[in-house]
């Protein structure tokens, strides 16, 4: 199953879902989007994706921002996502925010909801505040589709959702294996497939493609290594590593097992139990503000898949990644994590990382393998 060209397609997917159903494409921008509303009013989200083209927009609108805002905003302008009928904005990244401000000033068209989710996540108001900002959506939602959206909808849709993350959990557990069949770039194509598409739809293809991976013969030896920083919108890194024999085992990104980590458990009040999700999930380093519990789930998930060494890969101009950076490093330092830090844009110079990538694995060989018994003959 190509994933990756499933992500290469997604304009031609989404163009033929909405011929083939009629309903409206809303484009989301960041991971705390409740997705199952809009599916539960006949909606189909897509995660906008930055892809580098050529750019001679973006400067007008945007200038000094990270590259993933910078390309997001050159494709709205270009006419990529001109098929979408909506975008939402989730309080989030500042950045990401410009983006779907110049999207919506520049299309009248174009419906737009700005959707307040609480920094603080464990205030004792926020899981009232998030409930109330998810009524007002769901509100203009069933504006927009012309839909009543009943509690059998939503019910719906959690199932779906619900299902969907239950997948791609068991596909991510194949990756604690000592020689896993699930590549990390296989893992990340997937996980970005599963936000263009219709979960339905996926859920079908995850079925499939799981029994199919259960039954691969095991990989051969490689460095293991934990993802850690700024959402990603492609596979370049995880390709890089691959090719100097290593693989990314896990990741802790707001686009990667963050986004599928919990499910929404069932409750009367179908509203609070989506914010109650949503608010209960792993956080990023934005919203990580008061207890700093990001660095105890980075260092539980790096025993959990067994992990030689960490990439630390944070977003050029990427603030609240970079303000977060010094937990992050204590915790791996404190562990005896190996870990290499870089800033990254939408392309990754090539030749540039592959050699800082091959310098920092060589120095784990002497670690690595697990499986020949080297740890043994030092009585560990």
């Amino acid at each position: 199953m190509d994933f990756k060209k499933l992500v290469e397609d997604r304009h031609e997917y989404a163009k033929a879902w909405k011929k083939r159903t009629g309903g409206k494409v809303i484009g989301w921008f960041e991971p705390y989007f409740p997705e199952e509303i809009a599916y539960a009013a006949g909606a189909l989200p897509v995660r906008v994706l930055a892809r580098h083209e050529p750019d001679y927009i973006s400067d007008k609108w945007i200038y000094a921002s990270c590259y993933p805002v910078r390309d997001i905003t050159n494709l709205f302008l270009s006419g990529r996502y001109d098929y979408i009928d909506g975008i939402v904005n989730v309080e989030g990244c500042q950045w990401m925010y410009n983006a779907f401000e110049v999207a919506a000033n520049n299309n009248e068209k174009l419906f737009n909801f700005y959707l307040f989710l609480p920094d603080y996540t464990d205030a004792p108001t926020s899981k009232h505040a998030t409930r109330s900002e998810f009524q007002v959506y769901l509100d203009r939602m069933e504006e927009l589709t012309g839909k009543k959206v009943t509690e059998a909808d939503l019910d719906h849709a959690i199932e779906v959702y619900n299902t969907n993350r239950m997948l791609l959990r068991r596909v991510n557990e194949l990756r604690r294996m000592e020689r896993t069949p699930v590549l990390g770039s296989e893992m990340m194509n997937l996980v970005l497939a599963d936000q263009v598409m219709d979960k339905a739809e996926m859920n079908k293809l995850l079925a499939d493609f799981l029994a199919e991976a259960e039954e691969r013969a095991p990989d051969k030896d490689r460095i293991r290594l934990m993802l850690i920083g700024s959402e990603t919108f492609d596979t370049g890194l995880e390709e890089l590593v691959e090719a100097l024999g290593g693989n990314i085992v896990i990741d802790e990104l707001d686009n990667g097992t963050s986004y599928y980590w919990n499910n929404v458990f069932p409750m009367k009040d179908r509203l609070m139990a989506l914010a109650l999700r949503y608010l209960g999930r792993p956080h990023c380093a934005l919203k990580d503000n008061n207890w700093r519990r990001r660095p105890q789930h980075i260092f539980e998930l790096s025993e959990d898949f067994n992990i030689d060494g960490a990439l630390v890969a944070k977003q050029v101009y990427c603030h609240p990644h970079g303000s977060d950076s010094y937990a992050v490093w204590k915790i791996l330092r404190e562990r005896n994590i190996p870990y290499h830090y870089f800033e990254r844009g939408v392309k990754l110079p090539a030749d540039e990382t592959s050699a800082r990538l091959e310098a920092f694995m060589n120095m784990l060989k002497p670690g690595l393998n697990h499986l020949s018994g080297w740890h043994k003959a030092f009585g560990e």
